[in-house]
């Protein structure tokens, strides 16, 4: 499932609202928990593993980095709504910048931990990706799936 938070930077950019990391961290971490919660309720209609690039439990994790507080619901929700996760570490050699994603390399190290920490706060077994070959997570990512 695509990452909701790039999907609502793009279309509040589009529409001139502030539903943005720039303006409004507040409001995007709802938008992202509502097209999160609606992409969970979509992925579990459909036949074999569905992979999120994101999900639930990151507009927690958001609000976690932005220091801001993280609503009841927000925690209910990724509590909820719960998936195995797979995590990589920061990587530069794919980090990209756009206008949906500001962020340098130095905030991605530093974006890290911080989806760690609130990921196993609320209860997650994270499972770190190996980071070589494409065909050696490919097949990492399988075992795990047959686990």
């Amino acid at each position: 499932m695509p990452e909701a938070g790039r999907a609502i930077i793009r279309d509040q950019v589009a529409i001139g609202r502030t539903a943005l990391p720039w303006a409004d961290c507040t409001d995007l971490a709802e938008l992202m928990l509502g097209r999160e919660l609606r992409s969970w309720h979509e992925a579990h209609g459909l036949k074999g593993s569905v992979f999120f690039n994101r999900g639930i439990t990151d507009a927690a994790g958001y609000l976690h980095l932005c220091g801001l507080p993280i609503p009841a619901h927000v925690g209910r929700a990724a509590k909820l709504f719960r998936s195995p996760v797979f995590i990589a570490p920061p990587w530069r050699e794919i980090l990209t910048q756009e206008t949906a994603r500001k962020q340098d390399f130095a905030e991605e190290e530093a974006a890290h931990p911080a989806m760690v920490q609130i990921y196993t706060d609320l209860g997650y077994g994270l499972i770190p990706i190996p980071m070589p070959q494409v065909s050696e997570r490919v097949r990492f990512v399988r075992a795990h799936l047959k686990a």
